[in-house]
């Protein structure tokens, strides 16, 4: 199962400067960049996964340290992905996106040459600020190159299937990269990428003007919710260490939810708020948020902890785990792009969403139970093809959250749920590597054999994320409104974790 690619602010709202007239050529080769981008980003948090023990062994990290690696990357993405949408309204869209990639490209050099935990971990980081600024824009380029609607449908769809394409292609190539060469290729192949994309987008993608700083941007909202869910994530991971009723991990936690707080007060009194309120006010924009976050936290990592089950238990090495997976990121790619609207349409989006997630729960239950010496076709393939679920999930999720948006508060819309997923991700990560951690090391001070301890830890994160999974279905079913067959005026498009 692979990473999330990520589903882009389309900054719709004031837009200052009229659509740009390009050929239909031209067009074409500002979609491939665009989608070329997004390739790159969404190859790289798939691949990162299936190496991770090679970079743990390598480094050294411990294993509630070695989740800082997938964290990093994430607190920055989607702590910055509303602030960087903003940039993009007021100093332009081309600029903040060729700064994106160039950033992502240097720390990409940096994280492959990463000779300690710290360097890399600084390195994810610096990636994760350069993806939240192309990616935030990225769609907001796309929109207002294609005004048509059936040209815009069609430039969604490549976007949408790069994504599917890239999360795919990361599983085999990040195994293939570490066994042939080791886990520093993983990084050093955005190299080529990042820079071929900035040569030609320079001379591609249509120049245009924001409204300049003077309209305002919320650095402080920013920083507040940036430092809030890196002390949270922090505090989590260091739990395995100091336990849940330590002084540290109550101070910290503390600390953080006041600075989650303060972001929160914050945006109900900023001249130019990064996150207005107001948007929370619809039922179907704050429920499927808070769907998104329970699922995405769930499923997240089960891809991560899959991983570490097929190598760690199962001996797999990299590129066989990166094939053994490859069945559910296909599985997703092809229902998110090519059932999942049909199905919608006809039974609406809400009862879709609720299949999708069942047959979610259906897979982690599966791997709540997997045996020590589990067999892939009768134990694996299964939950594999129930992963799919995925692809049902999301793409109706996505419509639901957009349906309670009216036209000026599309992009907001379409940013907080970028944002959320991120946030689910990471908060998901943390959470259930800690639990599996701790269950693993308990399990071998009591004289189990290393692969019966780990198969127990890992079974608990399993338990736990069906059971983030069932508490996702039970918030969707009460809170959600049966919408059938509209969709919001900027849908984002929907890939697979």
């Amino acid at each position: 199962m692979s990473t999330t690619a990520p589903r882009n602010r389309p900054a719709l709202e004031a837009l200052t400067s009229p659509p740009p007239q390009l050929s239909p050529r031209a067009k074409q080769s500002a979609l491939a960049v665009i989608a070329t981008s997004m390739l790159m980003i969404v190859l790289d948090g798939s691949i990162v996964t299936v190496a991770m023990p090679a970079v743990q062994g390598d480094l050294g990290f411990t294993p509630a340290g070695l989740s800082w690696v997938v964290n990093a990357y994430l607190i920055a993405f989607g702590s910055l992905l509303l602030l960087a949408g903003r940039l993009g309204d007021l100093i332009g869209r081309k600029p903040v996106f060729l700064s994106g990639i160039a950033l992502f490209t240097a720390a990409s050099l940096a994280a492959g040459a990463a000779g300690s935990p710290a360097v890399l971990i600084a390195a994810r980081f610096a990636q994760g600020v350069g993806s939240a600024m192309s990616a935030a824009v990225a769609l907001g380029i796309l929109v207002t190159l294609f005004t048509e609607p059936a040209e815009r449908a069609r430039a969604i769809a490549v976007f949408s299937f790069t994504g599917a394409a890239g999360a795919s292609i990361g599983q085999v190539l990040g195994g293939v990269l570490t066994d042939a060469l080791n886990w520093h290729w993983i990084f050093l192949i955005n190299l080529p990428i990042g820079l071929t994309v900035l040569l030609v987008a320079v001379r591609v993608l249509p120049d245009d003007r924001g409204r300049g700083l003077a309209g305002g941007a919320d650095v402080v909202g920013a920083l507040l919710v940036t430092g809030g869910l890196m002390l949270g994530i922090h505090t989590v991971v260091g739990v395995e260490t100091y336990g849940w009723s330590s002084a540290r991990t109550l101070g910290l936690g503390a600390l953080a939810l006041a600075l989650l707080a303060g972001f929160v007060l914050r945006q109900a009194t900023a001249r130019t708020p990064l996150m207005p309120l107001r948007i929370l006010r619809s039922r179907n924009v704050s429920g499927a948020n808070v769907v998104q976050m329970l699922m995405v936290a769930a499923l997240f990592s089960f891809q991560v902890v899959v991983a570490l089950h097929l190598q760690k238990v199962l001996g797999y090495g990299a590129a066989a785990t990166g094939l053994a997976m490859l069945p559910a990121a296909v599985a997703i790619g092809a229902v998110s792009l090519g059932l999942s609207a049909r199905l919608s349409a006809r039974f609406g989006d809400r009862a879709v969403l609720l299949t999708g997630i069942a047959l979610l729960i259906a897979a982690l239950g599966l791997l709540a139970r997997v045996p020590v010496r589990a067999e892939y076709v009768t134990d694996l393939l299964p939950v594999m093809l129930l992963a799919s679920g995925f692809g049902l999930a999301l793409p109706a999720l996505t419509s639901l959250g957009m349906s309670g948006a009216g036209a000026d508060d599309a992009g907001l819309a379409s940013g907080l749920f970028n944002t959320t997923q991120q946030i689910g991700m990471a908060l998901g990560v943390a959470v259930l590597s800690t639990l599996a951690a701790g269950r693993t090391e308990a399990l071998t001070a009591a004289g189990h054999p290393s692969a019966e301890a780990l198969t127990g830890g890992y079974r608990l994160a399993f338990t736990a994320g069906a059971a983030l999974l069932a508490a996702a279905f039970a918030v969707a079913f009460l809170t959600l409104r049966r919408e059938t067959g509209h969709r919001g005026p900027a849908q984002a498009p929907a890939t697979a974790p």
